[in-house]
């Protein structure tokens, strides 16, 4: 339910604010997309397995389940990795050079994301790699256990390691280390604080906020890679149900966190959502007690 009403509220500010976008923002956008189609297409029937106390379906819902949360987690990361290299590229480039990120530019890097998801997602069903049930029995993912007997399984999670989340994980790590030293140097530079421009405070505000994003969703995924690897190596039956469980849960719940950041983070989500109707047509009540005209970099409310 966080999911779905907190991405949708996402996706309805950036629909209404469309002409004012900047083009970094689209990958906010897509990064609601993935996490709202993962709430859609896999949650329900979760739910539905968990209160049957056995999977719902069988093995083609599995394969469905499984895949998809693949595709939107792959997806995911990617599109975190790309937020990371683009602040980067905007906080050390000048501003000329910033502007040539363009919204093509981001919208063909979203392509690409997307694809590179799909194959990755789909080359267990062509031979490379399974999908299976996970331990406890009311959902499905990569069928960890079987990669221990299997070169071909070892092969694809060895890979799919390296090239889906080793690599976006050390990208995303070094691009905010980097801007967090450019930063730190222009800050030594100004030794009075109150001379230090609006925009620079932005960059810093935008910067925090889209670590915060990466932190959330790396730190929602490590319990359950790490059960996920325990398994590779060992029995899954030396794992007591309740082990994997709640990395799953866990790492599925990294939906919901966007966008309570950006509600703390940006005064423009808050105004824009507080616009917004409710489901019953009643207009929620609009208390700012700023009615002056923001400063155009100010209406970024996304990295």
């Amino acid at each position: 339910i966080l999911t779905i009403l907190g991405n949708s509220a996402v996706l309805a500010t950036a629909v209404k604010r469309s002409s004012l976008l900047k083009s970094p923002e689209l990958l906010t956008v897509n990064l609601a997309v993935a996490d709202i189609g993962m709430a859609i297409s896999m949650y329900p029937l979760a739910i539905a397995s968990a209160w049957n106390h056995a999977w719902l379906g069988g093995d083609a819902s599995c394969i469905y389940y499984a895949l998809m949360g693949f595709l939107f987690g792959v997806c995911s990361m990617m599109t975190l990795c790309a937020m990371a290299v683009i602040r980067f590229l905007v906080t050390n480039s000048s501003k000329s050079n910033s502007k040539k990120i363009t919204k093509n530019t981001v919208r063909i890097l979203i392509t690409f994301i997307w694809l590179y998801s799909l194959l990755w997602a789909i080359l267990p069903l062509v031979g490379w790699g399974y999908y299976g049930p996970e331990p406890f029995g009311i959902s499905c993912t990569i069928a960890w256990s079987k990669f221990h007997n299997s070169s071909n399984g070892f092969s694809f999670i060895l890979s799919m390691f390296l090239l889906c989340t080793v690599l976006p994980a050390l990208t995303i790590v070094a691009c905010y280390l980097g801007i967090a030293w450019k930063v730190h140097k222009a800050y030594q530079e100004i030794q009075n604080i109150d001379r230090i421009p609006n925009a620079a405070k932005l960059e810093k505000k935008l910067t925090l906020m889209a670590v915060l994003i990466s932190v959330g969703f790396l730190s929602s995924w490590t319990p359950y890679a790490a059960a996920s690897f325990w398994s590779i190596f060992n029995s899954s039956d030396s794992l007591q149900p309740v082990v994997t469980l709640l990395p799953c849960l866990f790492a599925k719940s990294s939906t919901a966190y966007n966008p309570f950041i950006y509600y703390i983070f940006s005064k423009t989500f808050r105004r824009e959502i507080k616009q917004l109707q409710c489901c019953r047509g009643l207009r929620v009540p609009f208390f700012s007690t700023d009615n002056s005209a923001e400063n155009p970099a100010s209406l970024m409310w996304s990295g």
